[in-house]
Formats: C-alpha cells, sequence, structure tokens
C-alpha cells in the first residue's frame, strides 16, 4: 500500500473512533432522556401520542437528512475537494443548503396545516383524546424539521473535511433541551399530557440549538461555501441524480416506520411507546458501531475506488461489527429485561411495561447483525455512485417485514391478556386474526407482545437483506467479501456467552437489575472474547493482548 493509501487507512480509523466517540455520548444523552419521559409517560396513551408525534420530524429528516445527503452528497462533495476544486465545492454545498431551506420550509408549514389529519392517517387506532392529544404535538415537533435537515447538511460538510467529532456529538445540545424539561416535569409533577406538550417544545428548541452548534464549526472551516438556489451547475445536478433513488430507498423504510406505528396503533395501549423505547437501545449499537465504520469510511471509499482498497475495508468492516454486533446481540437477548429495568423502570414505567419493552427488544436484537453488514454494504455502493440498490434493498426488507409483522402482531398480542377478558372476544389465538376491541386492548392489567411480533419481522427482512445487499454488491463492484465467514467463526463464541449469561442470571434470580448487569454483562463478554481467541478471531486476540500489555506496565509501576 502507497502512503496514500496509507492516509487513507489512517483517516478511516481515526474517523470511525471519533464519530463512535460523538454517537456514544448523544446516545447516552438519548438514554437519559428516554428514561425520563418513561418516567413521566410510563407506556400510557400520552407516550403513545408523543411517540406517534415524533413520526413526521422523523421521516422528513430520514427522506431528506442524514441518511440521503451522506449518500448522493458526501461522494460529491468529498471528491471535489481531494480535486482540489474548493469553488466547484463550495458552490455545490451552498446550492444544496439553498435548496433544503426552501424544501423544507414549505413542507413545515404544510405539515402544521394539516397535522390532524395526518394524525388520523398516522394513528387511525387512536381513541378521539388520543387523536386530538397528538394533533397538537405533531403541529409542534414539525416546526423543527428544517433545523434537523439542515444539521444534517452541516454533518454532511464536517465529514467530508474530516471533522467528524462535532457533527456526531452535536445531538447532545438536543437531547439536552428535552432533559432539562423533563426534569422541570418530574419537579413540577406535571400531568403526562402537560408533559408531553413540553417535550414537544423541548425538542423543537433542541434542533434550533443543535444547528447552531453544528454551523459554527462549519464557519470554522473558512470554506468558499455560496448560498444559492442554483440547481443547474453539473455537481449539483450530480447530487440530485443520486438523491432522488436514495430519497426512494428511504421513502420506502419510512413507509415501513409508517406501517409500523398504524399496526401498533392497533394492538394493546402501550405498543407504540414499547416500540419507540426498544427502538432506543436496539439503534445504540448500529449507531455506536455500524453507522461510525460505514460513516468515516464513506468519504474515504469515495477518494479512492479501486478493488483492492474496498475489498480490504468492506472485509475488515464486516469482520470488526460482526464482533460487536453478536455480542450486543447476546446481552440484549439474555440480560435485556435486567438493563430496561436499570434505565426505565421507576416512576410511572413498572416491571409489565419493562417485560413488554424486554420481549421487543430481544426480538429486534435478533436482526442487529445483519442491519449492521448491511450499512458497510450500502456505503461502498454509494461511494461508487450506486444508489438504486440498496433503494431495492430497502424494499425487498420492507415487503417482508410488513407481511410477517402483520402475520404475527395480532395473535402475539392475544398472549397473557386473562380469559375474561379473552371470553368477549371472537375466536381464538389459532384463528382470530385481527385486532382486539377497543375495550379489551386499552386494559392495563398485564404486557401484551403485539409489538414483539412486528420487530421478530424486522429481524427476519433485515437478514434477507443483508443477503441481497451482499449478492449485489460483490457482483456489481467485483468485491469477494461475505458476511457469511465471519459470523460462522464467531457461533461457538456467541452461544457460549448467550449460555454463560443465561446461567449466572438464573443463579442471580433473587438479586436486584443492578447486580444482574455487573455480574452477567461481565461475563457474557469475557466468555465470548476467550473462546472467540481460540478461534483465531483477530478482535479478540488484540484485546487479549492489549489488556496483556496494560497489566505488564501496571506491574513494572
Amino acid at each position: 500500500m502507497d502512503s496514500s493509501k496509507e492516509t487513507q487507512a489512517i483517516s478511516g480509523n481515526s474517523g470511525a473512533k471519533k464519530i463512535g466517540a460523538g454517537i456514544l455520548l448523544s446516545r447516552l444523552a438519548g438514554l437519559l432522556r428516554e428514561s425520563l419521559l418513561r418516567s413521566v409517560l410510563g407506556l400510557g396513551p400520552a407516550a403513545d401520542a408523543f411517540s406517534a408525534s415524533l413520526r413526521v420530524p422523523n421521516i422528513l429528516q430520514n427522506l431528506l437528512g442524514e441518511g440521503s445527503l451522506s449518500s448522493s452528497f458526501i461522494p460529491v462533495y468529498s471528491k471535489l475537494l481531494s480535486e482540489g476544486k474548493e469553488k466547484e465545492a463550495g458552490d455545490a454545498a451552498g446550492a444544496v443548503a439553498g435548496l433544503l431551506i426552501a424544501f423544507t420550509g414549505a413542507l413545515t408549514l404544510l405539515g402544521i396545516l394539516i397535522a390532524r389529519p395526518m394524525a388520523k392517517i398516522l394513528t387511525p387506532g387512536f381513541t378521539s383524546e388520543k387523536l386530538d392529544l397528538t394533533a397538537d404535538l405533531i403541529k409542534i415537533t414539525t416546526g423543527g424539521i428544517g433545523f434537523l435537515v439542515l444539521s444534517a447538511w452541516c454533518l454532511g460538510v464536517l465529514n467530508s473535511h474530516r471533522k467528524f467529532f462535532l457533527s456526531y456529538v452535536a445531538p447532545v445540545i438536543w437531547n439536552a433541551a428535552q432533559i432539562v424539561i423533563l426534569f422541570i416535569a418530574i419537579n413540577k409533577d406535571w400531568d403526562p399530557t402537560k408533559a408531553a406538550k413540553a417535550a414537544a417544545w423541548g425538542l423543537l428548541l433542541g434542533g434550533i440549538a443543535q444547528l447552531l452548534f453544528q454551523f459554527s464549526g462549519v464557519i470554522k472551516l473558512r470554506t468558499k461555501i455560496r448560498f444559492s438556489f442554483s440547481w443547474k451547475n453539473p455537481p449539483v445536478k450530480e447530487i440530485i441524480k443520486r438523491f432522488n433513488p436514495t430519497v426512494l430507498g428511504k421513502g420506502v423504510v419510512q413507509i415501513s416506520a409508517y406501517f409500523d406505528l398504524v399496526l401498533a396503533s392497533l394492538l394493546a395501549t402501550g405498543a407504540v411507546a414499547a416500540l419507540m423505547s426498544a427502538q432506543v437501545l436496539y439503534i445504540l449499537p448500529i449507531s455506536l458501531f455500524a453507522m461510525s465504520i460505514a460513516a468515516a469510511e464513506l468519504p474515504e471509499m469515495s477518494r479512492n475506488t479501486e478493488k483492492e482498497y474496498l475489498n480490504k475495508r468492506l472485509g475488515q468492516g464486516i469482520k470488526q461489527t460482526s464482533f460487536l454486533m453478536l455480542l450486543t446481540s447476546v446481552i440484549y437477548i439474555s440480560i435485556g429485561d435486567q438493563i430496561i429495568g436499570v434505565i426505565f423502570q421507576w416512576g410511572s414505567f413498572d416491571r409489565d411495561d419493562t417485560i413488554v419493552v424486554a420481549a421487543t427488544l430481544a426480538a429486534y436484537s435478533l436482526g442487529i447483525p445483519a442491519i449492521g453488514i448491511s450499512r458497510l454494504y450500502q456505503s461502498v455502493l454509494y461511494a461508487n455512485g450506486d444508489t438504486k440498490t440498496p433503494a431495492l434493498s430497502a424494499t425487498l426488507r420492507v415487503t417482508i417485514s410488513f407481511t410477517m409483522g402483520l402475520l404475527l402482531m395480532f395473535p402475539m398480542d392475544r398472549l397473557f391478556i386473562s380469559n375474561a377478558a379473552l371470553e368477549k372476544e371472537p375466536g381464538s389465538i389459532l384463528n382470530n386474526w385481527g385486532p382486539l376491541s377497543e375495550s379489551v386492548r386499552s386494559l392495563p392489567e398485564n404486557p401484551h407482545l403485539g409489538a414483539m411480533g412486528l420487530a421478530l419481522a424486522s429481524a427476519v427482512a433485515a437478514w434477507i437483506e443483508m443477503l441481497f445487499l451482499a449478492k449485489k454488491t460483490n457482483s456489481k463492484v467485483f468485491l469477494d467479501s461475505y458476511p457469511s465467514s465471519p459470523i460462522l467463526k464467531l457461533l461457538p463464541a456467541t452461544i457460549s456467552a448467550l449460555a454463560v449469561s443465561i446461567i449466572a442470571r438464573w443463579f442471580l434470580s433473587d438479586m436486584n437489575e443492578i447486580i444482574n448487569c455487573l455480574v452477567c454483562v461481565p461475563a457474557a463478554i469475557l466468555t465470548y472474547i476467550i473462546i472467540s481467541s481460540k478461534n483465531g478471531v483477530r478482535e479478540s486476540l488484540v484485546l487479549i493482548e492489549s489488556s496483556k500489555k496494560k497489566l505488564r506496565n501496571l506491574n513494572r509501576d
């Protein structure tokens, strides 16, 4: 490898660490926010309404923001910078910002005007009172769309200049605004409806603060960015050309999120909030490990698309991601309820709520390794200008997830419901595939697992998407990196760690959640590292050697 390639490799590794550090801080702030939110709202009607109101900004942010911009803007902008065309790069960046401001401004205004019809479309299963609250919250949260999308533009500019940490730590500010308001709600003992509205205003104010924080970083770059609405120069045309298929792909994913919300609104009260709470922990390892690697590699892969370099980076990325994701799945599946108990189980959030969220998280966890690896394949395709294949893979995943979710959710929602309640319902678990009646759905007496059915469907679809992307990437870019070998090599360690964690849980069944976590998590990690090192897994060998070196240094001191 020549010096330029070595520089790229070092930049990728350094960038991944900085992104990981930023994501870790922002996700920890997000966990604190979610914990406070669950304490105030529990899994009640206000919690469902608030979770539903987040779908509108989330949908548009994902359609127009980070994911779409990363795959279309960063490759073009990074390539212009690498070629020394700073003026052209600045013109392209300014034009993209101007077009985003105009488009998101119009969408924000429209969203506020049609908040109630949107609430009806998003949550057809909500009662009239819960629907009214959802509409009120949508009017507030939709106001923050433009700020979140422009924050994603700042991220694209900063990442292209290899300024990774600032962009990914910025959401700490967004979370902090909501955390302050939730602390006030707890101290003032606000009712759930008032607290939900206050949290929505915190989301809006946090979006403004996050944008200002990131934009200050863009200004410090001293780039030649000139804001405009021009879309006719070649780099902007190329960005739009890549952007359109990406938006379609992201749109399919958001349709899936919409379907999940619609389906969850037909389940027992709390299903919407349970999905959102489980997703907070589910997304954490994906963001912390897979996204940090994939996001750092995208600008580097865009600068160097040689087969040898791409193949090496992709293969190493798959090994690292598989190692981290499989271990995370083990921990979530074996001790997820204890983790959720420590984080969420206080205030209005009780043990039954913990069971529902833990079951949903365990189901999601089955697909975590596949989701992580898929991100790496997508980065390779985006770097090579292919945004259509990821869009096609997303369509495949959504179709499978929706179909399976529809088959699983209603039967699983009937589990653990009292016989007295089910006597009012026609049919049985085997022959009744429709929603429970509204009166039964609102019963608070038992945990209902319909949300787990949706999560299981998502996990199966994630594995099918990963296999599809692997095949397409290797054929289109002529690579030979497959995920099966690293996963199979880690399988003995995965099974062993899972068994050790479950046995430790059994011995500590009378202990509280904190002790269980302090014992079971290290036991699972240690078992996983030792067994995988025996199979020659490089990541484990590096960790063991690093630990031995630190011990030797301590002994010398």
